[in-house]
């Protein structure tokens, strides 16, 4: 893969957590499928339309993409090349010709100019380590009066999906708090930070909506604690515990999780900002 910046981001998503990721994807994709209709909607593509997805992951919401805008062409673009292999597969699956993905940093990958109509992220727009430069970058790929609709989270207190795993999985210690700004997942959480950064890099139009989509853990207590332990947040806060603090912390989500158990499935709240700018037509 040529042309990265983000080196960091590199190494975690083109390896072990690209990884994880890309073992866990239909249980992702069945968690946050409300989040997509959220953003797919936002976006309104149409028929003919060119799409951009950022940080694509394994693929599902460049699919559906791909059935909304087709016969437009939709590219995703992400860093993993293990989730990556699942969405080409997928697509092959699928029988969708329209669809292509680019394993490449956005934030820095030579776009032909004006090719896209729009460009979407579903979460995956956080973890550039330079913001003016990548969304300065998806700016000369839109075409003139383009739009760009991205989903990225809020605040950590905000989203009781992760507020929740922290308390079930903290036994007593005071754990570090996710930096917002930063690359990562609240990189892009404040919004006049937003405003700012898409004023200077050139979009016009800029609104940012308050957006609570739940997240499905799991249809059954079993199913969502089996993800939640397995994902990238809880594998990073049972690192360092012994034994016995390892078992405490995982009864713990155990309970936690089935405090959350509905008819219908293991529901989290979560918290994002649906971000949706133009290209200024001049």
């Amino acid at each position: 893969m040529a042309d990265v910046a983000n080196e960091a981001m590199r190494q975690a998503w083109d390896g072990p957590e690209g990884e994880s990721w890309a073992a866990l994807a239909d249980r992702f994709e069945h968690a946050r499928q409300g989040h997509r209709a959220v953003l797919l909607r936002a976006a309104g593509l149409v028929a003919g339309e060119n799409v951009l997805d950022v940080g694509c992951g394994n693929g599902a919401s460049t699919l559906e993409a791909g059935v909304a805008a087709a016969p437009g062409r939709v590219v995703g673009i992400d860093l993993s090349s293990a989730m990556l292999a699942n969405a080409r597969a997928r697509a092959v699956a699928a029988g969708m010709s329209n669809v292509s993905f680019v394993h490449a940093d956005a934030q820095v990958h030579v776009f032909e100019p004006g090719s896209f109509d729009v460009v979407i992220s579903n979460a995956g727009a956080m973890f550039f380590d330079d913001q003016v430069a990548a969304f300065t970058n998806l700016h000369g790929a839109l075409t003139p009066g383009g739009r760009v609709v991205l989903f990225v989270w809020q605040a950590l207190d905000e989203n009781e999906w992760l507020t929740e795993l922290r308390r079930a999985l903290a036994v007593g210690r005071d754990l570090p708090r996710p930096p917002v700004g930063m690359p990562g997942p609240f990189g892009l959480a404040d919004p006049e930070h937003v405003r700012d950064l898409f004023t200077r890099t050139g979009y016009s139009d800029i609104a940012i909506e308050d957006s609570r989509p739940p997240m499905l853990a799991g249809l059954d207590v079993e199913s969502a604690f089996t993800f939640m332990s397995q994902e990238s947040p809880a594998r990073g806060m049972l690192d360092d515990l012994d034994d016995a603090q390892r078992t405490a912390a995982l009864d713990n989500l155990r309970i936690v999780v089935a405090e959350h158990a509905t008819p219908e499935g293991v529901f989290f709240g979560t918290a994002g900002w649906l971000i949706t700018a133009s290209r200024r037509s001049a």
